[in-house]
């Protein structure tokens, strides 16, 4: 019998093991993943970015600890983590807006992001023109950018470390999906998986992802949570080689980054819904339609832009607020959430698998308050929205 037992070993799951292998030594920590090459999951198919300019402070706090997490990640992981560097590139964050509205907020959320740490900059459409002289700002109000503390990084080096560092620390990961919780008296006492095993534990942290509201089946909540379908492309575009731009983010609604000597970018669909957990073919008509006008209308220089290749990743996207779902069930109370990151899962992995950590083991989050995207909001039905979800 384990200690905890997590459903899903991608870096949420992994994230929760190193933190309760490494505040309780000895804990029994079984995660369980059905996918141990991670070729589908929501990680391994991020675009691996990390920033402080989200509009809840919860949100900023959390990418607080995510960078400086990164940034020093040997010495969090130690040698057992086997992940030296995580390569981040700090070329900031830049939001785009055409209205004096959307420059307002900015200019707001700029200073409630510095309180907390950040160094958010809001510019003009004159000084956004003299720092990248090669974006055309005929249509920008203002910009927000994080000069320092904002870019990418590596995400598998990420996932790596926090389970070689996990498992050394005597977590157990386990190939196998879980398919159902046991409950008994109202607490769950064993999971069950697709292959017929069943596995007990004290505790159970549902960090499957996309798949998160399928474990829920039999329990007295459900998870407003679904796969949505992002199509990423990896951009030539010989006449707009800038490999020290930020990653911005358009009013048009699409978003772009420099990527070895490429870009990627993506955008949204106008359709925007669920899609089968399994599904992962492109929407090519979204580059010809809306990625590629968007991109040369901010630069001519995508004028020669061509697709060399994309993938295709699911957001779990939460859809009543595109906020995480953290912490104790209070419904099951030996049940803790880590879903719904509608995005930005990657760079709140860090302080979510630590705060979560703190629940099962102290009773209550201890380093950060967390409380803002706790379950107690889904039970009420009360969304705690983020604006900038990217």
């Amino acid at each position: 019998m384990a200690d905890v037992l997590i459903a899903g070993g991608a870096v949420m799951g992994a994230s929760c093991a190193f933190w309760l292998t490494r505040m309780s030594p000895g804990l029994r920590v079984v995660v369980v993943e059905p996918d141990p090459t991670y070729q589908f999951s929501s990680t391994a198919l991020s675009v691996a970015s990390v920033r402080s300019q989200f509009t809840n402070p919860v949100n900023v706090q959390i990418s607080r600890f995510a960078i400086d997490f990164i940034r020093d990640f040997a010495r969090w992981t130690g040698p057992s983590g086997g992940v030296p560097d995580l390569g981040l590139r700090e070329n900031g964050y830049l939001f785009l807006t055409g209205t004096e509205a959307g420059a307002a907020q900015l200019t707001e959320l700029a200073a409630m992001q510095r309180e907390l740490g950040a160094a958010t900059e809001v510019w003009d459409a004159t000084t956004l023109a003299q720092r990248f002289p090669w974006m055309n700002t005929d249509d920008v109000a203002a910009a927000s950018f994080g000069p320092r503390d904002e870019g990418w990084f590596d995400n598998m080096g990420l996932l790596s470390g926090l389970r070689h560092a996990a498992r050394a620390a005597g977590a157990r990961f386990v190939t196998g999906r879980v398919v159902r919780f046991e409950t008994h008296e109202g607490r769950i006492v064993a999971a069950h998986l697709a292959d017929g095993q069943r596995l007990e534990a004290g505790h159970f942290v549902n960090a499957a992802g996309t798949r998160c509201d399928m474990l829920m089946e039999g329990l007295p909540l459900r998870l407003p949570v679904e796969p949505r379908k992002r199509t990423v492309f990896v951009v030539d575009a010989p006449a707009a080689r800038h490999p020290d731009a930020p990653l911005f983010i358009d009013h048009s609604g699409i978003y772009a980054r420099p990527e070895h000597g490429s870009w990627i970018a993506a955008t949204v669909p106008a359709d925007d819904g669920p899609c089968a957990a399994d599904d992962f073919d492109p929407d090519h008509d979204l580059f010809e339609s809306i990625v590629w006008p968007a991109l040369y209308n901010r630069a001519e220089g995508f004028g020669q832009a061509k697709v060399v290749r994309w993938w295709v990743g699911h957001y779990a996207y939460n859809t009543l607020d595109q906020n995480a779902i953290l912490g104790r069930n209070p419904l099951v109370p030996n049940l803790y959430h880590a879903n719904g990151f509608s995005g930005h899962g990657l760079q709140q992995a860090p302080a979510v698998g630590r705060g979560i950590a703190e629940q099962i083991l102290h009773g209550d989050w201890q380093t950060l308050d967390l409380s803002p995207l706790g379950v107690q909001r889904v039970v009420d039905n009360e969304p705690f929205a983020e604006a900038h979800i990217v």
